[in-house]
């Protein structure tokens, strides 16, 4: 994973530590928010509009069901910002 791909999702997991209100060391690039964490959806739209915000982009509200986890979330950003795709990512 080059350095930018890697501190962008490092940033990402910033902001979905404070949207869930969960430690950093709760969080990998792979918990699944929902299913590790209990994340719901007031969370899930917390964590959309700190993203648009922070990178300044725009998502469409379906895709929050594709974000299910730190690397879930950065295939989601890449897309509407234009960004390289993480090929090092496990399969989501």
């Amino acid at each position: 994973m080059s350095t930018l791909i890697g501190d962008r999702k490092n940033k990402i997991k910033q902001l979905a530590c404070a949207s869930f209100e969960v430690a950093p060391d709760q969080m990998t690039d792979e918990t699944h928010f929902v299913e590790d964490l209990g994340v719901d959806s007031l969370n899930a739209i917390d964590l959309l509009a700190a993203l648009e915000t922070e990178f300044e982009i725009e998502i469409e509200p379906e895709e929050i069901r594709r974000m299910t986890s730190v690397d879930a979330v950065y295939d989601v950003v890449a897309e509407a910002a234009g960004w390289p795709v993480d090929e090092n990512a496990a399969s989501r």
